[in-house]
């Protein structure tokens, strides 16, 4: 069986820093204050904001794929999306992009941050049958977590290679990673 991809939103697939920070800013607090890769309810808390009026702020057409990702999804027969990204707008994105990933979790699937294991239930696969491909340190966590192999979306700018990294630099680059 070919591996199933599965991957991180923000960072990854999307490139939506811009997009992340302006309703915190837009409800006063200082860009340089802002950190990336939480549960959005958790970044809300930690700076004094309401996680609804952060919704209530946020675009969800502000936020566009990474050069290339469009065309990776459209040759993948199975992918799913594991994400952070609060639920409202993380369906409101894929809906508008017109994406359909086999499964959809997002922070209210969790009870805390992203989690491999509900996603993988969900497809009805173990850790071994799936590649994760994401940004973050907490994305190689997951990974780790469960036994899959982790991809680096070194296209998105913020991501850090750490040594034993299978690093893609482009979204073209992922599909021959995991053959």
């Amino acid at each position: 069986m070919a591996a199933i991809i599965v991957f991180d939103l923000d960072g990854t697939l999307l490139d939506s820093d811009d997009a992340l920070v302006r309703p915190f800013v837009q409800l006063g607090v200082d860009p340089g204050a802002i950190t990336f890769g939480h549960v959005v309810a958790d970044e809300c808390e930690r700076l004094g904001v309401s996680l609804d009026a952060y919704l209530d702020a946020y675009d969800d057409n502000a936020a566009q794929p990474f050069p290339g990702v469009v065309e990776l999804l459209a040759g993948l027969d199975r992918w799913a999306v594991c994400s952070n990204k609060h639920a409202r707008p993380g369906r409101a994105e894929l809906a508008r992009l017109g994406w359909h990933p086999e499964v959809a979790l997002f922070s209210d699937a969790f009870g805390g941050p992203k989690r491999l294991p509900p996603v993988l239930d969900a497809l009805g696969v173990e850790g071994r049958d799936v590649v994760f491909v994401g940004d973050t340190p907490h994305d190689r966590a997951c990974a780790a977590e469960v036994g899959s192999r982790f991809v680096l979306a070194a296209w998105n700018p913020r991501a850090v290679p750490k040594p034993g990294d299978v690093v893609a630099a482009r979204p073209s680059d992922v599909a021959g990673l995991v053959a």
